[in-house]
């Protein structure tokens, strides 16, 4: 359970790393404005923010990878924190793009499927 928890924060960090790229260095291109639905103008309306935005899901990212390499090390209560702390916010951030917004529910369950995994998978495999 463990090594499959640590598989899925993983694949959350990585995802999380290409959301980076997207929302603080690809914004406005027209790939990722494709993505987002956004038009030029909005996206240059709105570039601060997904820049900031951005960096946000790269700390989760590299918090996650601290973690699971804290915890490959032997340190299980200190990395398991780390990875929680992680996946657990990356998981709440879909909840609450889901919530506030219905229509981008495939974004939100693409955002926190992995993370959400994780968490299960993290507290069965250390608990059971």
């Amino acid at each position: 359970m463990v090594t499959a928890a640590l598989v899925f924060a993983g694949l959350a960090a990585v995802l999380h790393v290409y959301i980076f790229v997207m929302e603080s260095l690809t914004w406005t291109s027209p790939r990722t404005r494709a993505t987002f639905g956004t038009t030029l103008e909005e996206a240059e309306t709105t570039k601060l923010l997904a820049f900031n935005q951005g960096f946000y899901n790269l700390f989760l990212a590299i918090i996650t990878g601290i973690g699971i390499a804290v915890l490959l090390t032997g340190h299980k209560g200190v990395g398991a924190a780390l990875i929680l702390a992680g996946v657990g916010s990356m998981a709440a951030a879909a909840v609450v793009l889901l919530i506030s917004a219905r229509d981008k529910a495939r974004a939100a369950l693409t955002q926190g499927a992995f993370p959400a995994l994780a968490v299960v998978l993290l507290v069965v495999g250390l608990t059971g």
